[in-house]
């Protein structure tokens, strides 16, 4: 089978991906073998290219947004019918044994696996994965609509919870790409006030039409004070710019898998009267079943751009220069 896989670490630009012939991959015991027929094309994996999340084996598959239909079946596993439409996100497995798996909070697991950097991800034909860590996908998505839900979608949630923003309070969202624009959406029909701040007219555009009540560049101050903020640009400086943004008691959720250095934090502008800032690691599965059934309910629709799956390269490329707003989506 035809699968990308990256070659060496470097800018992007250098084309650090390389397509190649491999053998198509048998599922082992639990798990099922997915033949691709869309992967979306995922910040984190410019990240994995680059160097910044360096590669957990020499010649992984990048690709943990995978949509396709089961094929094989390993011994034991039940869950799904050969022929059954299912999505394969960034979580693929966890030790279940851990003081943190047993407590419930498997995102923090201390053996996680992932998709796309610990095991072979889904720019390819086909991929296998665990099923216990696989979702069935609502069929009021199509293959390409439902590809951004599965990691920018669902560790956008996460991060909209770890805001803690009340009820028709004001949300704060830095950075407006394939996460942004899926979780605005989801904010906005909870009735949540939305203030986007991001770079780049095509975002700022993208963001006034799916109805943003404010929309800036990112150094600006939003409007009003805001109850709670994501910041989803892996930009360290603008950590300091969106606490001083935060009322009172204002929470700043970071979605990023990587970060740039923040600046020095100035106690008293930026941290007193209880600001406090979180981090995102990961997710659950049960964020992920909340997630979709919750797009499901809404009509969320990812803003998508389509690539054929012989110009990854280039997806990646275009994601890091921001040729595009939105999310890609690379089609077999």
């Amino acid at each position: 089978m035809r699968a990308w896989v990256v070659d060496h670490v470097a800018p992007v630009d250098e084309r650090p991906l390389r397509r190649t012939e491999r053998a198509m991959p048998e599922p082992g015991p639990g798990q099922v073998r997915i033949r691709v027929s869309c992967c979306g094309v995922c910040r984190t994996d410019l990240h994995l290219a680059e160097g910044d999340l360096p590669p957990k084996q020499p010649g992984i598959t990048p690709g943990h947004e995978v949509v396709g239909r089961v094929d094989g079946l390993g011994d034991g596993a039940s869950r799904f019918a050969v022929g059954a439409r299912v999505g394969v996100p960034w979580l693929g497995g966890t030790d279940g044994t851990c003081p943190f798996c047993r407590r419930g909070a498997e995102n923090l697991c201390l053996a996680p696996t992932f998709t796309g950097w610990d095991v072979h991800g889904g720019y390819a034909d086909a991929c296998v994965a665990d099923e216990a860590y696989v979702y069935e996908l609502p069929e009021a998505l199509n293959d390409e609509q439902a590809s951004p839900l599965l990691c920018a979608g669902i560790i956008g949630y996460r991060a909209l919870q770890r805001a803690e923003v009340p009820v028709g309070g004001r949300l704060g969202i830095y950075g407006f790409g394939g996460s942004a624009h899926i979780i605005a959406q989801v904010a906005l029909h909870q009735g949540l006030r939305v203030h986007v701040l991001t770079r780049g007219e095509g975002n700022r555009k993208l963001a006034a039409e799916l109805g943003a009540d404010s929309v800036g560049d990112a150094a600006d101050s939003p409007p009003e004070p805001l109850d709670g903020a994501i910041l989803f640009a892996p930009a360290g400086d603008l950590v300091p710019v969106a606490l001083r943004a935060l009322d009172r008691g204002g929470t700043l959720a970071i979605a990023g898998i990587w970060l740039s250095d923040i600046p020095a934090i100035h106690y008293a502008e930026e941290l007193f009267s209880e600001r406090q800032v979180r981090s995102v690691t990961a997710n659950t599965r049960q964020d992920g079943e909340e997630f979709l059934a919750l797009a499901a309910r809404f009509g969320i629709r990812p803003t998508t751009v389509p690539y054929p799956m012989e110009r990854a390269d280039e997806a990646l490329a275009d994601l890091a220069h921001g040729r595009f707003s939105g999310a890609a989506v690379l089609h077999n």
